[in-house]
């Protein structure tokens, strides 16, 4: 008979903000729940909402973390997700329910991100990951054996090495499935047991492990990328899909660009953000005319490139163009430290991709007051 057991206990990281000489203050990209520590906290000290089991917030002050507001004392909680709020809430009364969440969207519209920071604010450990590629086995998802001990003394507790998603059941946390649609089908389907029987059955022990109240599970997947493994429609039931869109506006799309390429650059004691905002503004132009396929005007029809011209993706042109400008030029972002990424970015297939880009350079930006230096600064990295 099957009984309930806890894998090999793991100490829970605590979310407080980390001294100065801790490897979470010398990362280069520290945990949601380290580099965020102090907001947490003070939502945590003003949250007077019921909160689920194992919750470190309410669902209200998830919410209020991920969208951003300010506290009674004054204390400013910046946003980390900027879109519609009822996409937040869904998401997040997801997770108090029995339903898993299921994050879905094109490349780019912060899926990891947000998945990232729900994980933080509920369970105050966000590092509960499994990674999916091609590659990913059953055991990422399940558990794991450590062949020595296996070896020297068979099947037994000591020998067996839980997955993430075993220390969740067992902890009550909450685990997260990055790029689900990239792992094969027949290792996704391990998930359907998990997320509808609550248990996780250990055959080599005759054992199980059953999920204590807290445990949930958030998966994201994107259906425009090459190698992807749709969801069975057994394991597409276990979840509550959420859509995220990409951003509604250029104001808005511009907001969530300088908002992330300032925090990367403060990382890199890059310059700051206020000095290129007339670039950033004009990358997310492109994108976006590139993207809809028609002018911000509407006038113009315009063929698109292959690729999917992301808000992540301005993110990392903006940054690296910051990164010229800091070393290569005079501090203050310019077109032609952007240009090369945008080259890059846009044209993905050498062939089709080059004349969707030379025609918009030669029929939109050309022309367009204002951007002669962005013009000559693309033709010499274009030529």
């Amino acid at each position: 008979m099957s009984v309930s057991v806890e894998p090999t206990p793991v100490e829970p990281r605590q979310n407080h903000s980390a001294p100065a000489n801790t490897p979470e203050a010398q990362a280069l990209r520290p945990h949601a729940e380290h580099a965020f520590a102090a907001e947490l906290a003070a939502l945590a000290a003003h949250d007077d909402r019921p909160r689920p089991a194992r919750w470190k917030l309410s669902p209200w002050a998830v919410a209020t973390y991920l969208l951003g507001g300010t506290l009674p004392d004054g204390t400013v909680i910046t946003p980390k997700y900027v879109g519609p709020r009822r996409i937040v809430e869904v998401a997040v009364t997801t997770l108090a329910t029995d339903r898993a969440l299921l994050l879905l969207g094109v490349p780019g519209t912060a899926k990891t991100w947000v998945s990232e920071h729900l994980a933080a604010a509920v369970s105050g450990d966000s590092t509960l990951l499994v990674q999916g590629t091609a590659g990913t086995p059953e055991e990422a998802i399940r558990y794991g054996w450590n062949y020595a001990q296996l070896l020297a003394h068979g099947p037994s507790r000591a020998a067996l090495v839980p997955s993430p998603v075993m220390r969740a059941m067992a902890e009550g946390m909450t685990a997260r499935v990055e790029e689900l649609t990239r792992i094969p089908a027949d290792v996704q389907d391990t998930l359907i047991t998990i997320l509808s029987e609550k248990t996780l059955p250990i055959p080599e022990l005759g054992e199980e492990v059953q999920a204590v109240r807290g445990f949930n599970l958030i998966a994201t997947a994107n259906d425009r990328d090459r190698g992807v493994n749709d969801l069975s429609s057994a394991l597409r039931r276990r979840f509550n899909t959420v859509v995220l869109p990409l951003p509604e506006s250029p104001e808005a799309e511009v907001e969530i660009v300088a908002r992330r390429v300032d925090q990367i650059g403060r990382s890199l004691d890059l310059p700051g953000v206020p000095d290129g905002a007339d670039e950033i503004r004009r990358v997310v132009t492109v994108f976006r005319e590139l993207r809809d396929g028609v002018t911000t005007d509407g006038r113009t029809k315009l063929k698109s490139p292959s690729g999917t011209l992301s808000t992540a993706e301005a993110i990392s042109v903006v940054t690296g163009g910051l990164a010229l400008a800091a070393h290569f030029g005079d501090g203050v972002l310019r077109a032609g430290d952007v240009a090369a990424g945008i080259l890059g970015a846009v044209v993905r297939d050498p062939a089709a991709d080059r004349v969707v880009w030379q025609e918009y350079l030669e029929t939109v930006v050309r022309e367009r007051d204002g951007w002669k230096d962005f013009y000559r600064s693309c033709r010499e990295v274009s030529a």
